[in-house]
């Protein structure tokens, strides 16, 4: 895979090549993904998303504040920019040419890594970790499954394994009457965005993390295609199917979204007294020991003082560890050889690993977790029954008058029936998947008879 390429500036609908010294240097196309990210109503939506704790939540006595998906997001973006900034500057010192001859500057580098960043979590489903799974399950063992012998493998593969990646990549690119493209991002971003660069069968089919989800739907499977033969990702021999080594920088927007989430939901857990302070503390000491200042820490007198200092420490150690393994691995992050996370790789290994089991026990699987994944679970399947059952019905002309009710309280995209069965579905189910959890609740009342 060749730098230039893989920092494409091309968008949808282009006819003529960008070149990144005819940019302006007020506002770069990079930085314009960004602002079309953030002003976007699908990353408005994750302000009322369920990172990994519900909110409110009183715990015991404590009351606190808990990360969203879009407070975490932009907690991921801003570490993503920091590496990809850093990770620029080493890639430009060892190939001189990409800022001599075709003027790319480390920021560059930065602004991709933090818009795609930014967007990672935009496709995910209200309700947590368990929202993709509440969706996959209504196909593969609820009332979705009556569907399966209608559609393709990959078809029925796509909503069985409803994938927040692939949601994503629909949502920032899937045309809409009077707006081609959806948010006609760069394809570099877009490249960068791509997790998982292949279908959704074969399912796993090696152990290369390229191959670990998937990160486009059927639907948008020829424009997946044309952005990557534009930015040149590299085709992965170990999947039969359709399926592409990651583009390198998909590594730092990875490691972004592992060092917050890592830190972020620990540091939330501590805050709302899931877990103890006090062996919360040791174990981020154990992953700052040798960049604490203990003559500053011990002066702290309030505990959120000397935990938001380790949390920053922490935040640090991590960055930093991650861009020595990038850049260490540049030459097989870029021919596709390199098949792990770059956490998996670092230094810090071992505490990343037991902060996380510390987190899954404690947080992860708390009584208030589990209750709002449980009510999550009822709430998406009884929305998509509803309305696929209204939607298929109508399709064959067989729609009820409640049908028609429940149709047109759909947003006027998501109505068309003169489409195909998959279409129909995938669609239904991306609605469901951009509530937000209160949304998905009013909604859920609404049809239920529960409000008037």
């Amino acid at each position: 895979m060749d730098w230039e390429r893989l920092l494409s500036l091309k968008r949808q609908g282009d006819v003529n090549k960008r070149l990144r010294k005819e940019q302006k240097e007020t506002r770069l196309g990079f930085e314009v993904d960004y602002d079309r990210i953030i002003f976007s109503s699908a990353f408005r939506s994750l302000q009322d998303k369920t990172q990994v704790i519900p909110m409110p939540i009183h715990v015991g006595s404590k009351k606190d504040f808990v990360h969203t998906r879009l407070t975490h997001s932009l907690e991921v973006s801003v570490v993503g920019r920091s590496l990809g900034r850093i990770a620029g500057q080493e890639i430009l010192s060892k190939y001189p040419h990409l800022g001599e001859v075709h003027g790319y500057h480390f920021n560059d580098f930065g602004a991709i890594v933090a818009a795609a960043a930014l967007a990672h979590d935009i496709g995910n489903p209200p309700f947590g970790h368990s929202g993709e799974k509440a969706i996959g399950n209504y196909f593969e063992s609820g009332p979705g499954s009556k569907y399966r012998e209608s559609l393709s493998k990959e078809e029925y593969q796509d909503l069985i394994d409803f994938e927040g990646n692939a949601n994503g990549f629909k949502l920032l690119t899937e045309s809409r009457d009077g707006v081609p493209g959806g948010l006609r991002l760069s394809y570099a971003t877009l490249g960068a965005f791509m997790k998982y660069p292949k279908a959704s069968l074969p399912k796993k089919p090696s152990k290369h993390i390229a191959d670990k989800k998937f990160g486009f739907f059927q639907s948008e499977k020829q424009f997946f295609l044309e952005v990557v033969e534009e930015i040149g990702l590299a085709r992965n021999p170990g999947n039969s199917g359709v399926g592409f080594y990651r583009h390198p920088l998909t590594y730092l927007v990875e490691a972004a979204d592992d060092i917050c989430y890592t830190i972020i939901d620990f540091e939330d857990g501590i805050n709302l007294g899931l877990i103890s302070e006090e062996y919360a503390l040791e174990y981020l000491i154990n992953l700052v020991k040798d960049s604490i200042n203990i003559k500053k820490y011990n002066a702290m007198t309030n505990a959120s003082d000397r935990l938001s200092y380790l949390r920053a420490l922490a935040i640090n150690t991590l960055i930093s560890d991650a861009i020595d393994v990038f850049v260490q691995n540049e030459t097989e992050i870029r021919d596709g050889s390199f098949g792990t996370a770059l956490l998996e790789k670092g230094r810090y290994r071992a505490q990343v690993e037991d902060i996380i089991n510390l987190s899954v026990q404690k947080v992860y699987r708390s009584t208030e977790v589990t209750d709002k994944e449980l009510a999550g679970y009822r709430i998406i399947s009884d929305l998509l029954e509803v309305y696929t059952s209204a939607l298929v019905n109508a399709m064959h002309g067989k729609a009820t008058n409640y049908d028609q009710l429940l149709i047109r309280s759909l947003p006027e995209n998501y109505r068309n029936t003169d489409t195909s069965l998959y279409k129909i579905l995938l669609d239904t189910s991306c609605f469901v998947a951009s509530l937000s959890d209160s949304a998905a609740v009013h909604m859920h009342n609404k049809v239920m008879g529960r409000q008037f």
